[in-house]
């Protein structure tokens, strides 16, 4: 896909996630009236779940748009950590929404007042369930047509959501119905160690991204297949990876017979970035030539063994 293309996409990734803001603004009014009315813990966590959820599509927005913007004279990396460090301020306030909910649930419990006006909290759980049903199919076409990452991600989060509403209904069914008065709390706390867990997944996806961890080994080995088909490439080391929003980098040291000209080493590495560009299109490669059998003896991590086997064995 041309650049030319993923802007005429572009547009249509921003919709799927103004919808979600949208969708996520409506549902936090509708579950704030019924946690008000019905005074039920679980519904009160399934409203913080929809505050975040409306924060997250916020973000994924800005993500989405984000990904557009070029790198500028001061940002030559572009701007993808931007992503990292509103994950880590939305962490935040997923975990303070967490203790909140469990302190509150834990106060509640032994307490035999049932919660009320049932059937409207079970009413805007099934309403929440459909809405959601309807955006996570408006994503789902969205994803086919753009491969959009960012709303990828945002329609696993609504996945989980249908989760957690269909537990809010069963909460309020046996606290209503069945007179098991500690379901709401329960559920509550359910409800809030969720939230913490996603939390503490976020966080450690952002963090890794600002520390620039490496790609997951699965991945560098399938960069690594795809540069060594080249032929005139005798050997790559010094191999780094990382990730920065919606982008990855990977850079190596790529060795050629030392005899060659400067003109056919530059043929080599040109087809290595084409083979590269055509197999990992949202990969920015870059890459350093060597005369076969150099060693970069001053850089401490340099990696000797990074040559694969079955490239040493072509060789």
């Amino acid at each position: 896909m041309t650049q030319d293309e993923r802007r005429k996409l572009l547009p249509l990734a921003t919709r799927a996630a103004l919808a979600s803001v949208a969708m996520a603004t409506f549902l936090l009014l509708l579950k704030g009236f019924a946690a008000w009315l019905t005074g039920s813990i679980a519904m009160l966590g399934s409203l913080a779940d929809t505050g975040l959820d409306l924060l997250a599509s916020l973000v994924t927005l800005y993500g989405v748009r984000l990904a557009a913007t070029p790198a500028d004279s001061d940002h030559r990396f572009g701007h993808g950590k931007a992503e990292a460090l509103a994950a880590l301020f939305q962490v935040a306030l997923i975990t303070a929404s967490a203790v909140g909910i469990a302190w509150r649930a834990i106060l509640s419990f032994g307490n035999q007042t049932a919660t009320t006006d049932a059937n409207f909290g079970i009413g805007v759980s099934i309403a929440a369930i459909a809405a959601t049903g309807v955006l996570l199919w408006y994503q789902r076409r969205v994803i086919r047509s753009t491969g959009s990452v960012a709303i990828m991600a945002d329609n696993v989060h609504y996945q989980s959501d249908m989760l957690l509403n269909g537990s809010v209904i069963l909460a309020l069914v046996l606290d209503q119905y069945f007179g098991f008065h500690d379901a709401d709390p329960v559920f509550g706390i359910i409800i809030a160690s969720w939230l913490a867990w996603g939390a503490f997944q976020a966080s450690s996806n952002a963090i890794d991204q600002l520390m620039d961890k490496e790609w997951p080994e699965d991945l560098r080995a399938r960069f690594l297949d795809v540069a060594a088909r080249q032929d005139g490439l005798k050997g790559i080391h010094d191999f780094r990876t990382r990730r920065s929003g919606s982008h990855d980098f990977a850079q190596f040291h790529m060795e050629v017979d030392r005899h060659l000209s400067v003109h056919d080493a530059h043929e080599i590495v040109e087809s290595v970035e084409c083979n590269l560009k055509k197999a990992f299109p949202k990969v920015e490669v870059l890459i350093h030539l060597d005369p076969e059998g150099h060693v970069d003896t001053d850089d401490p991590l340099v990696e000797a063994d990074v040559t694969p086997h079955w490239f040493a064995k072509r060789l």
